[in-house]
This record gives structure tokens, C-alpha cells and sequence, in this order.
């Protein structure tokens, strides 16, 4: 996540604010933001991280980020997102693709999402792969919002405005694509690598691809506005685009039907 700690670390224990993102990560950061009354924890390792959760907070259900090769952590479910983009090239373990273990392994898994389906239809290959397994799998969609917000306060979206596109994601394709389908006049995109920490040289590189562009507005993701809100950035207004996760009420409820059968609430 972009963190410069080590160890176990309590971002936050649902009632307190974040001091600075650096010492968590930038995703454990944001999530402490919008889960308010949950605590966050962030830990290289999980197990250790899970025993802390449990002896300060005793959670009835602990939520594993990024586990699903963690496997000194016993878990009750595993869930596997996929990015609906991808193709049956980028299933190839790293450096030549993105996989951490070969996608064979997928037969460990419970269910299966496929992530912004409503910006790419799945490729057959991904179809192919949670048929092959027998894996319950679910579409999920990513629906914008009306609004963009700078950290203080929300204002609705102006598709008059031109626009510079700025993120630091694992793939920024699902934001472009999203801004492209909400009508917005985006006139450059500048993209970093993911948990990509800014500094002033990418500030000044921003300030001037907006002038150069004639960009009335900068809108990034939430998780960039997170490390980005603290700079300024001249004439121009800095905004984010939230997005919400939505999965068709009929196939919510089949998910949530397993959950809660396998959990046995």
C-alpha cells in the first residue's frame, strides 16, 4: 500500500483520523475514511495483524485484504476479484503477468467476482476459467457519482469543465474509461504507479500539463486525493470522483445466502 512502516499498525480503531497516510499505506488510509466505526489494521504479517484484531477489538468476522495467498491465515471464505479487462495474457505469473501463483489455483477459491463489468464485458477466458471450477461468481459493477469532492466539500459534476486526469492505480484504464462515459471533457491524463508517493516534482508537472492543456479542473481517484489534498496546485481545483461498488440485487443476495451459510449466521 505504499506504506513506510513495518510491523503491526493500527491505522485506525474506527473513531480516530488518520495522521498521515505514509504510515499505513494509501488504500488503509481511505478506507479508514469511509468506514467509519471499523478498525483497520495493516500488518506484513497477517497472522500476527489478525491476533492483534482479535485481542483488542474481539470482531465477530475479520476482513483479509489481499490474502488469498496467505495461507499461515486460516480463512472461512475466499473471495477472488478479477478485473474484467483482463485477458488471458495477463494471466501469466510475474514479471510476465500479473499472477502471484498460477491462475490453476483459482480451484481454492469460493467465489468469484468479476470486477467492472458494466465498462468491459468479461473475456471468454475469464468465463471459461470460473466454469472450469465450479466457483459461484458474481458481476459487480462501478457506478460514479454525481458529485466530486475536494476533501472539504462535494460539488456536482460539470461536464463544461476540461478536465486533467490524474491517478497512480495498479491499472487506470477502469478510471479513464469512466470518466470518457460520464460525457467529461478530459483533455490529458497523467498516470504513476500504483501507491505512487507525490511529491513536489509531480505537482509542478501537473500544474503545467494543466496549463498547457487549458484544463479548467485536475480530478484524481479517491485513493489519490488521500496523498494529493495536502499540495496546492495553483489557479487549479482539485478534485476526486468517488465510485461505489454495485452487484444486481438478484445476485447480492445469492452471495450474501453463501456468506451466511458458510459462516452459519
Amino acid at each position: 500500500y505504499g506504506r513506510k512502516t513495518a510491523g503491526t499498525q493500527l491505522v485506525t480503531d474506527g473513531q480516530q483520523p488518520v495522521d498521515d497516510w505514509r504510515n499505513f499505506g494509501d488504500e488503509p488510509t481511505l478506507m479508514a475514511e469511509k468506514l467509519k466505526g471499523i478498525p483497520i489494521v495493516v500488518d506484513e504479517n497477517r497472522y500476527r495483524g489478525g491476533l492483534f484484531l482479535v485481542d483488542k477489538f474481539k470482531p465477530d468476522v475479520i476482513i483479509l485484504d489481499d490474502g488469498f495467498q496467505h495461507r499461515s491465515l486460516e480463512r472461512d471464505i475466499d473471495i477472488v476479484l478479477l478485473n474484467s479487462h483482463d485477458e488471458q495474457g495477463d494471466y501469466k505469473l510475474i514479471p510476465y503477468g500479473k499472477l502471484r501463483e498460477p491462475i490453476k489455483h483459482l480451484k481454492r477459491a469460493d467465489i468469484l467476482i468479476l470486477t467492472k463489468t458494466n465498462i468491459t464485458s468479461p473475456s471468454s477466458y475469464l468465463i471459461k476459467m470460473s466454469e472450469k471450477f465450479s466457483l459461484l461468481t458474481i458481476k459487480s459493477q462501478i457506478q460514479p457519482s454525481n458529485t466530486l469532492y475536494n476533501g472539504n466539500k462535494f460539488v456536482p459534476v460539470n461536464k463544461n469543465k476540461r478536465i486533467i486526469a490524474v491517478s497512480a492505480l495498479g491499472d487506470p484504464r477502469g478510471f479513464h474509461k469512466t470518466l470518457e462515459q460520464m460525457g467529461l471533457a478530459v483533455v490529458n491524463k497523467i498516470t504513476f504507479l500504483d501507491h505512487h508517493d507525490y511529491v513536489q516534482k509531480d505537482i509542478d508537472k501537473i500544474i503545467d500539463k494543466a496549463k498547457t492543456h487549458n484544463a479548467d479542473i485536475i480530478v484524481t481517484t479517491e485513493k489519490d486525493l488521500v496523498k494529493l489534498k495536502k499540495y496546492n496546485f495553483d489557479k487549479f481545483d482539485l478534485f476526486s470522483l468517488g465510485i461505489q461498488f454495485q452487484i444486481e440485487s438478484k445476485s447480492e443476495k445469492e452471495l450474501f445466502n453463501y456468506i451466511e451459510k458458510r459462516l452459519s449466521l
